[in-house]
């Protein structure tokens, strides 16, 4: 039987830090079975989960999740430096050298001598040197895959980075209303008829993007402002399962003034 590998010391600066992790990287892709055998395909779902979970304890607000969360995210992006580095593509240095060089190109109010007076001058430098660099368009850097919600959000914010935006508050709420207006507009809500639903999704995906773009404007973030909300109906929900087993009953069989009850109570806690 092999004698077991020496455990690197811990850090103790980023630097030392962050090579022990490189160390352990290796000595697993070189030795264990598991980290053998991925590639950055398999790896791909599984950073998606990662930042999510992330997500999750940033909302939360629990900082040793959070804590525990980005040393994950840390090791995924030192496993898929190390994988490519195998295959002479690109290692962890060319990585971190990289995003150092776009940090300091991007911040030439920092780096030289460009003026901003504010942020949104920065996004449009930003944005500007993005397509000087060979970008068609400043949406090209919106991934195609994110959720729709956050992609609506992306979207609205690269757009503002040039200039395309509304310029009182007031202008995007009156839009809000004409939204809706149309949305109403496909279906009756009085006789109940048949509507087209081609249509009226369409209006609805309007109505959305036009109170995303108002939550902007006030500098909401909707994707955590629905999933603050998300989480309040859980925790509601789970309360008002909880009675209903205390009552020995199955939510199918109360009436909605009893679980009404409940979750107003729940509401209350």
């Amino acid at each position: 039987m092999p004698a077991p590998n020496t455990i690197p010391p811990v850090g103790s600066n980023p630097a030392s830090a962050f090579e022990r992790l490189l160390t352990i990287m290796n000595t697993l892709r070189e030795q264990c079975p598991w980290d053998k055998k991925q590639t950055m395909e398999t790896l791909r779902h599984l950073t998606i989960e990662e930042t999510y979970e992330l997500s999750d304890s940033i909302l939360e607000g629990n900082k040793d999740e959070i804590k525990k969360e980005l040393g994950d995210i840390m090791l995924h992006l030192v496993f898929y430096s190390r994988i490519a580095s195998e295959t002479e593509d690109f290692n962890i240095v060319d990585v971190l050298n990289g995003i150092c060089e776009k940090l300091i190109h991007r911040h030439p109010h920092i780096y030289s001598d460009v003026i901003v007076e504010n942020e949104l001058d920065v996004k449009r430098n930003w944005e500007q040197l993005k397509l000087k660099e060979g970008n068609q368009s400043v949406l090209e850097g919106v991934p195609l895959s994110l959720p729709a919600l956050i992609k609506a959000s992306r979207i609205q914010e690269k757009a503002r980075g040039v200039g395309f935006d509304w310029e009182e508050k007031s202008q995007v709420w009156d839009k809000v209303e004409e939204e809706l207006r149309e949305f109403r507009d496909e279906f009756n809500t009085v006789e109940n008829t048949a509507i087209d639903k081609e249509k009226a999704e369409a209006e609805f995906g309007d109505l959305l993007f036009s109170l995303i773009n108002y939550a902007r404007f006030i500098d909401i973030n909707p994707e955590d402002a629905l999933e603050k909300t998300n989480k309040k109906f859980i925790k509601r929900f789970q309360y008002l399962e909880s009675k209903a087993k205390e009552l020995g009953k199955n939510l199918k069989d109360m009436t909605l003034t009893e679980m009404d009850i409940f979750w107003n109570e729940a509401k209350n806690n």
